[in-house]
């Protein structure tokens, strides 16, 4: 089991990403089209992805390891149109063998790990050859003013504390690249990219 507990952000995350939904769920539905076969979802929430995996997907497996969302992942679960298993489990390590998931996907949640180089060497290890990590996450501003208001909001420990563990100046991007998932992710407040495993 895991011990990530965020109980007074889980219930406010609950209710902002309802709100959240109108603007993002057109991009959350982006980023999962044509995936297919097993998909690994790295920290699911409340379960705002599952409505829009397509068809193709055979099963989805998503770790939650705060409860309060991953109660809500489980309901959600429940009404998805496809098979949905939700675990008690965070990034690392992964509770999967090597190379079994056709694809990897991280929906505003590397951000939040204590370790994203360990989180994405992980999600290597479970990726099958030729394997997607599918992303939209919240990345450090490419604007130097802005980006040095991140980093005194995570030095200061005010935005992890208030966002659930989230560190909002982190280089999302470039931990991708360095872990060597090939393609050239985007930058910007939100990026969402495909990179494959090579």
């Amino acid at each position: 089991m895991s011990d990530v507990r965020h109980p007074v952000f889980a219930r406010f995350y609950e209710r902002l990403s309802r709100v959240m939904e109108r603007d993002i769920g057109e991009r959350r539905a982006e980023l999962l089209a044509g995936l297919s076969g097993r998909v690994l979802e790295i920290g699911a929430g409340n379960g705002m992805n599952f409505a829009h995996y397509p068809a193709t997907v055979e099963e989805v497996v998503a770790l939650e390891p705060e409860p309060y969302l991953r109660a809500r992942a489980e309901t959600a679960a429940r009404a998805a149109p496809l098979l949905v298993t939700v675990q008690d489990a965070a990034a690392y390590p992964l509770p999967l063998p090597d190379e079994s998931v056709d694809a990897a996907i991280a929906s505003l949640v590397l951000c939040t790990v204590p370790d994203s180089e360990r989180a994405l060497a992980e999600a290597r290890r479970v990726l099958r050859p030729g394997g997607e990590l599918r992303f939209m996450e919240h990345v450090r501003s490419d604007r130097p003013r802005k980006a040095r208001l991140q980093e005194r909001l995570d030095s200061w420990g005010i935005w992890p504390w208030f966002a659930g563990g989230c560190h909002c100046s982190r280089d999302t991007v470039g931990a991708i690249q360095a872990a060597g998932f090939g393609g050239t992710p985007s930058r910007g407040q939100r990026s969402s990219a495909t990179t494959k495993a090579s």
